[in-house]
């Protein structure tokens, strides 16, 4: 099968479409016919030699999918012999897939109980701009244990994961502050369900937030930024709230105002979702299933793509997700 690889790290002309290996499923686990590809930052700082694929999984870049069943393996069981319970899905559903790496190919093999079932509704191509997205925003979410009805500040409402976390808070019913870059960007955020956007471009982060929250700050700050960014969200911290760093886009390292988080007694959560363990995996996408997937399922959230793109086109999805100029997601179409 074909898969898109990386033969040395370097920028986005270090990928390429090569012939690998198929993959087999092996107990408890799925072979997937990819329909699409989800192109993740994570995908950006593995072409780069940054962040390998963890051991076991396949050593070329892709997070997420969506496929239909081409096979399934013998059934997972337990030290003494006994099947597992779990999700059980059949040769020909249509599934999206949470994934430690290997994506960006033909085919896929998946724990069975990292896949979630696509309603007809939506299309199977951009189902594979959500598992990342939703299964990263409802972890983060649970670490920052989120309360009814608190004020979430999505920065980079109109990116991958900030398109998606927009429209789920929203939809449970959380106040949702969002930043994105330029007028339209911002209106598009909007129409996702954002209570107030901020163009960062144009306007004061701190001072839209103050204004909005009546100076009272945020509950829970979603950070795609982290390093350079640190000290101004841990500022527009609500008492008690929580900064929950996921993204790197300003850099790995920061300086950490320990007066000001004190005076919030607030706190700073910062996790990974990819190098997890599998049964880690096994329950945040058991939690999504079960908290954010019916949301999809009556339509209330949806994939936000801006362009699909065959898999040989890998090196421009990089390029334009580098430059910052994609709305939602980007997919690969093998």
């Amino acid at each position: 099968m074909r898969a898109v690889v990386v033969d040395s790290p370097g920028g986005p002309q270090a990928l390429r479409v090569a012939q690998v290996p198929e993959p087999e499923p092996g107990p408890g686990q799925l072979l997937l016919d990819v329909a699409a590809a989800g192109v993740n930052r994570a995908d950006l700082l593995q072409r780069a030699g940054h962040y390998p694929s963890p051991p076991g999984a396949p050593p070329w870049p892709g997070l997420e999918v969506a496929g239909t069943v081409a096979a399934v393996g013998p059934p997972a069981t337990t030290h003494d012999g006994a099947p597992l319970a779990g999700a059980s899905p059949q040769v020909g559903d249509r599934v999206a897939a949470l994934l430690a790496g290997g994506g960006y190919a033909d085919r896929v093999v998946v724990d069975a109980t990292h896949v979630l079932p696509v309603p007809a509704h939506v299309s199977l191509v951009d189902a594979a701009g959500l598992p990342e997205a939703v299964a990263t925003l409802w972890s983060n979410m649970r670490a920052a244990h989120l309360a009814p009805g608190e004020t979430v500040l999505v920065h980079g409402g109109s990116g991958g994961v900030g398109s998606v976390a927009v429209q789920v808070l929203h939809a449970l019913g959380h106040r949702v502050v969002a930043t994105a870059g330029g007028a339209e960007r911002c209106a598009r955020v909007a129409a996702l369900g954002a209570d107030v956007v901020v163009d960062h471009r144009a306007q004061d982060v701190r001072e839209v937030v103050q204004g909005a929250t009546e100076g009272r700050g945020v509950d829970v700050v979603l950070d795609v930024l982290g390093g350079r960014a640190l000290g101004d969200n841990v500022r527009l911290l609500a008492e008690g709230g929580r900064l929950v760093v996921i993204g790197l886009q300003q850099g790995a390292r920061g300086e950490l105002d320990l007066p000001a988080l004190m005076a919030r007694r607030g706190s700073v959560i910062a996790t990974t979702l990819r190098d997890r363990p599998a049964a880690q995996k096994t329950r945040i996408v058991q939690d999504v299933r079960e908290h954010v997937w019916p949301l999809v399922l009556d339509g209330r959230v949806r994939p936000v793509v801006q362009e699909r793109l065959p898999l040989a086109d890998a090196a421009r999805a990089h390029e334009l997700l580098e430059r910052g100029d994609v709305f939602g997601k980007l997919l690969l179409l093998p």
